[in-house]
């Protein structure tokens, strides 16, 4: 057995490794970690889970020197935040024994602490290309002295449309600087990094050259999209932890409210969050806190989660290469998983190309819970959400005084005999107030209310909550002008 020392890993380092049962290296380790430590330029395909983070992390930590406040001597570039802080998690107890320092910069957070840490001197900066560039153009980072620049995933930077900013670190970096390449894909535009940015690079394959999609278990149902939620819960509760797709933050945010509501244990991630909700999302489905995560292409880049048994394509993807991708999250390090396609008749001819393009050929069919495998669940039920104060407020608001909601067209609410002096345009109910439509605390007071010029309205049919009718009316003007008026006059009622 290949040890990491071996490889020519430091013991210390070998030490804390072992200390997380880290003690046989990967394929990608044990091919890249040797030419990374010689200062070898590598291009390196390599999926998503593969031991990519310590196969560029190790040698890093060996090779990089010392550096100045706010002139990091090492970079690593990320396209998400997710994946950012993932490699930030793995590196930091690794680098506090060899005695270098090591921070993330990525959007969405506050830049007081990356100023901070970045003045006290990081030797690695973990970064996202947009929030790095904004911190160049402040001046809280120079990159003159980096010597070491990694790019991560660099073919869903170039999806994400990050190109031409990772272009322009990487000319703000040292001429001379050491450049390492991972990606899922080793095509044209990942070609143009290495053309422009390497010297003499050594090309690593690791693992397929595709994500493969024979792994898993693909069932194409066709189903009206009222049923989507209800049948997303019913393969949820089968199949135990679950990834959803959805293409839109509203989606995403829909769809959670939904499946928590059929009492299913969810959390949402997408783009709009804040990097703190985002965060606890992540780590709350990791810990196995939820069943479910709902998230769209994007905010998932880079998932790398253990033990997801099924993957739920709530919405269409873009794309035979989306599908992949999504459906890659499942049936990872040879354990087994489920891909479940939720279509409307309309998408049919859509999906039929997509599989096509992966390569499969799938009947598709009505829903059939029976022939999903079956998985140990655990079964967890949605947290308890917490109203808030605003929550509260608007919901009284939008009842009346005992808590049920108003009556909106002239219903009658207390008599407390009391006029306001506000003189409102939309008169209707408040207290003792004419019959408007939809007031606060209810409609009218004894009788029917006015228009707001003060003619008479009558209200013969309207009802009082306690289900009497309200007979005779009252002028207008002063049925308009109850306390806490609320919604336009009705003038027919």
């Amino acid at each position: 057995m290949t040890s990491f020392s071996d490889l020519g890993v430091d013991v210390a380092l070998e030490e804390i490794l072992a200390s997380q049962n880290i003690v046989e290296p990967f394929e990608v380790q044990v091919e890249a970690i040797p030419l990374i430590l010689d200062g070898v330029d590598v291009a390196c395909r390599a999926p998503t889970g593969s031991g990519k983070t310590l196969a560029f992390g190790l040698p890093l930590l060996q090779t990089v020197p010392m550096a100045e406040p706010n002139r990091p001597t090492a970079l690593i570039l990320s396209p998400t935040r997710e994946l950012a802080e993932q490699i930030f998690k793995v590196l930091k107890p690794l680098c506090r024994r060899m005695d270098r320092t090591v921070g993330v910069v990525y959007g969405g957070v506050s830049y007081k602490d990356q100023y901070r840490a970045l003045e006290r001197g990081l030797d690695i900066l973990v970064a996202c290309p947009g929030r790095l560039l904004d911190l160049m153009e402040r001046g809280a980072v120079v990159l003159r002295d980096t010597v070491s620049v990694v790019v991560d995933e660099a073919d869903r930077m170039a999806d994400m449309g990050f190109m031409e900013p990772v272009c322009d670190i990487l000319d703000r970096c040292s001429e001379d600087a050491h450049t390492v390449l991972f990606s899922a894909t080793l095509d044209d535009d990942i070609g143009e990094l290495v053309d422009r940015y390497q010297k003499d690079p050594v090309f690593l394959e690791i693992g397929d050259a595709d994500i493969s999609v024979t792994d898993m278990e693909h069932f194409f149902w066709l189903m009206p999209n009222s049923k989507k939620v209800s049948i997303s819960a019913e393969i949820i509760r089968k199949c135990g932890r679950s990834v959803v797709f959805c293409r839109t933050r509203l989606g995403v945010e829909r769809v959670t409210d939904e499946l928590e509501e059929d009492g299913i244990g969810v959390r949402s991630l997408h783009g709009g969050l804040s990097q703190r909700q985002r965060d606890r999302a992540m780590a709350s489905f990791v810990h196995g806190e939820c069943m479910t995560l709902v998230a769209t292409d994007v905010a998932a880049r880079g998932l790398d989660v253990e033990g997801v048994n099924a993957v739920i394509h709530y919405d269409p993807p873009e794309n035979g290469k989306a599908y992949k991708h999504r459906s890659g999250r499942t049936a990872r390090g040879g354990s087994s998983g489920i891909v479940v396609a939720l279509i409307q008749k309309p998408q049919k001819k859509m999906y039929s190309r997509l599989q096509r393009d992966v390569g499969i050929n799938f009947d598709f069919t009505p829903p059939d819970f029976g022939a999903l495998p079956q998985f140990e669940v655990e079964y967890i039920p949605p947290e308890p959400r917490r109203t808030t104060r605003k929550q509260r407020e608007n919901r009284r608001n939008n009842s009346g005084h005992d808590g049920r909601p108003s009556i909106r067209f002239g219903g009658q609410g207390r008599r407390t005999g009391t006029k306001s002096q506000s003189n409102r345009r939309d008169g209707g109910g408040g207290r003792g107030g004419g019959g408007g439509r939809g007031g606060r605390g209810g409609g009218g007071g004894r009788g029917g209310g006015g228009d707001q010029r003060g003619r008479p309205q009558w209200n013969r049919g309207s009802s009082s909550r306690d289900g009497s009718s309200n007979r005779g009316g009252q002028k207008g003007r002063q049925g308009g002008r109850g306390r806490g008026g609320g919604g336009r006059q009705n003038r027919g009622n």
